[in-house]
């Protein structure tokens, strides 16, 4: 037994030994030295930037996702092919959350524990980016989220980014537009009561609008389970409003424009926000002369934003969405922060993402607060031919 254990500490002894040496029975290829220190491992040297995406890419809100994952997709091809950040290209591994909470939570552990991403970009839905930024956040992987706009998100902790405007911005400035603007004094209220993103700009309009001296006389929640809203259009219907302010997905203000159109409700008594994105072109028919808070209009003139759509059609045979435009902005947000970044790790990226300002996006100019959110201007559109069409403009706070 001495003998054994003699010959075991020798051998314990020689491969600590090879160990400090940098020594490694796979052949350490690509490998290089840290020189951060004793006891430290060995640093990996990066091809490239490994970036993960969470996005809905199936589900109730797939259009959200696929559009969103066309913008970045175009984004990173066009950074790709002029060199991608400080000599490296950058490659995003996409996952599907199916548009479920808890799937959120699962892809995003995964994108990190598995496959090691020095940066995550998602998700859309405010209800999917909070629990997907908590994990983010708690493995200090900086993520920004494209189109969350719920306060909340950017609560979670100092990792978690929006290149979006914030809910509160825009459910005030759509209170504004549609009491002071539009001249309406009795609002009606449509929401999601389970929903994050509904329930937090319904009640950012409703302070407003009362604010200002309009009066809400009649409010109904639905859950986002719910098909079936003649019920609640009729309700709405006999109480008289001017405006009804629908900040819903456009999953559900789909069939509630239909169903009101067959109650007799004009569809330009409504006025919503960035959720009706991602509307068909079928379903845009029923929402002639309704009003909405977004993020860009693919018929700005402006040089940027035009070119913009000439690139995307060319490549997906489409107009691109808000979406799309914001996936195209967060990425180029973060490969902006990666090439600035004074540390090549997810903690020199977080400070870069931090210190952004002026980013010239397709959809404007993006500085990132001290809260961690994006000061953007919102644009609002109307729905003239079965198209948005570009209204005007409300300034960041």
């Amino acid at each position: 037994m001495i003998g054994r254990r003699r010959w075991i500490s020798a051998l314990v002894g020689a491969f600590a030994t090879m160990t400090a040496l940098g020594c490694s029975s796979g052949g350490g290829s690509g490998a290089a030295a840290s020189g951060t220190g004793t006891g430290a491992a060995p640093a990996v040297e990066m091809k490239e930037w490994k970036v993960g995406a969470y996005l809905s890419l199936s589900g109730g809100d797939a259009e959200f996702g696929i559009q969103t994952r066309e913008g970045i997709e175009l984004f990173v091809e066009e950074l790709n092919a002029k060199g991608g950040v400080k000599g490296k290209p950058m490659k995003v591994l996409f996952e599907d959350d199916k548009s479920n909470p808890q799937e959120a939570n699962n892809k995003v552990l995964q994108l990190i524990d598995r496959d090691k991403v020095i940066a995550i970009l998602g998700e859309v839905a405010s209800s999917r980016s909070k629990p997907g930024g908590i994990v983010a956040n708690k493995k200090k992987v900086p993520m920004i989220t494209p189109s969350s706009t719920n306060a909340d998100v950017t609560k979670v902790g100092p990792f978690v980014f929006r290149v979006c405007f914030v809910d509160d911005f825009q459910g005030q400035a759509g209170a504004q537009f549609a009491v002071t603007k539009l001249g309406k004094k009795k609002a009606a209220i449509l929401y999601a009561s389970d929903d994050l993103y509904s329930s937090g700009l319904a009640k950012e309009f409703r302070e407003e609008a009362k604010k200002l001296g309009a009066e809400v006389v009649i409010e109904k929640s639905f859950l986002q389970t719910e098909t079936n809203f003649t019920t609640y259009v009729n309700e709405i219907k006999d109480s008289k409003p001017d405006v009804i302010y629908a900040p819903v997905y456009y999953r559900h203000m789909a069939p509630i424009a239909k169903q009101a159109k067959a109650a007799g409700v004009s569809a330009d008594m409504f006025v919503g926000g960035d959720g009706w994105d991602g509307m068909a072109p079928e379903d845009r028919v029923n929402m002639e002369g309704a009003y909405q808070t977004t993020h860009y209009a693919s018929d700005d003139p402006s040089e940027r934003v035009q070119d913009f759509v000439k690139r995307y059609k060319a490549k997906f045979s489409r107009e691109p969405s808000a979406l799309a435009a914001n996936g195209y902005d967060a990425a180029g947000v973060l490969a902006d922060a990666i090439k600035r970044a004074k540390a090549d790790t997810p903690e020199g990226i977080r400070d870069a993402i931090a210190e952004t300002k002026d980013y010239p996006g397709v959809t404007g100019n993006t500085t990132i607060d001290p809260d961690r959110n994006a000061k953007k201007q919102i644009v609002i559109v109307q729905f003239k031919d079965g198209n948005h069409k570009f209204h005007s403009t409300v300034a960041p706070k």
